[in-house]
């Protein structure tokens, strides 16, 4: 219709809320039934009357957010999210607003963009909120999930120091390829919070927790973070819930900052500052379309670092 491109989908990548919405297990409310997933690169197939921003053969991603072009979210936004307030990216061809996808830079691979709306931008909102992070600080990331990953080398990009925590000696050390600086292995330190306070930043703490555990570990990173700092929620990677002690949390002098991936607006600037400063998405293993049900068991297992991928063609 007016004002709407057909997408050739590409590729698509897989992220816990797609794993979760198809479990049952999403936090937030979701329709049945829906095609999954919420990350796409692909390719403009045909333009709608009015379209001026795309022609077709334009490579491009999608947008989060189709209708969050910057500022408040609208009130919508939870609604209209894909996989769970309307059908997903995991098909062949889609149409959407032309407001709902960004261009792709040459310099990308389908496969590669395809990890950015979510995760990536997630990242970045993270860190580049109203008090942004800058050269010379430091931040936490949890684990070696899309978000995380993504975190630690935006991190990097900017100049801060990057402290990750991890389950194994294996993972902690692809942790430190991607510019870690420290790891600590939360299997063997269980109290990680205390530990990354007094023993990695002599006792001020970190300037930025990307929490993406949620409830079984967001009191580590409380313990983690400086007095002034930033605890961002993200995830529910965790279900056990222990509660959040309001003295624990107002002892921390932190600020805590929930988000939603963010707008239109961020995904932009992330997909500029992954061109410019070379970053190369981390990508754990690409599945055919075929066998997609084989890349949400691969996330189920806990096993990638990084995103896991579906090619369609």
């Amino acid at each position: 219709q007016r004002g709407e491109v057909l997408v050739k989908v590409r590729c698509v990548s897989l992220n816990f809320r797609d794993l979760s919405l198809v479990l049952g297990r999403y936090v937030g409310p979701s329709k049945a039934g829906l095609i999954p997933c919420s990350d796409a690169a692909g390719e403009i197939a045909a333009v709608g009357d009015g379209v001026t921003a795309f022609r077709p053969g334009d490579r491009v991603i999608g947008t989060f957010h189709p209708r969050w072009f910057g500022g408040r979210p609208p009130a919508t936004a939870g609604r209209e999210a894909y996989g769970s307030g309307s059908d997903g990216w995991l098909t062949e061809y889609k149409v959407v607003s032309q407001e709902a996808v960004v261009r792709l830079p040459d310099s990308l691979s389908f496969e590669a963009g395809s990890t950015l709306p979510c995760a990536a931008t997630t990242a970045w909102t993270a860190l580049s909120g109203a008090t942004p992070v800058r050269a010379g600080q430091t931040v936490l990331t949890l684990g070696t999930g899309g978000v995380s990953v993504f975190a630690v080398q935006l991190a990097k990009a900017v100049g801060a120091t990057v402290i990750g925590t991890t389950s194994s000696a294996a993972k902690g050390e692809r942790l430190k390829a991607l510019g870690a600086d420290q790891v600590v292995n939360y299997s063997e330190i269980a109290d990680w919070g205390p530990h990354v306070k007094k023993a990695l930043t002599g006792g001020i703490g970190v300037d930025c927790v990307v929490e993406v555990g949620g409830p079984a570990t967001v009191n580590q990173s409380l313990h983690a973070v400086r007095w002034g700092g930033e605890v961002v929620l993200i995830g529910f990677l965790t279900e056990d819930n222990p509660g959040i002690d309001y003295f624990h949390l107002k002892a921390s002098g932190a600020a805590v900052r929930s988000i939603g991936v963010g707008d239109r607006a961020a995904l932009e600037d992330l997909v500029r500052v992954v061109s410019s400063a070379a970053i190369a998405p981390v990508i754990d293993k690409v599945f055919d379309f075929s066998d997609a049900r084989q890349a949400f068991e691969h996330m189920r297992s806990a096993s990638h670092v990084g995103k896991i991928v579906v090619r369609l063609v």
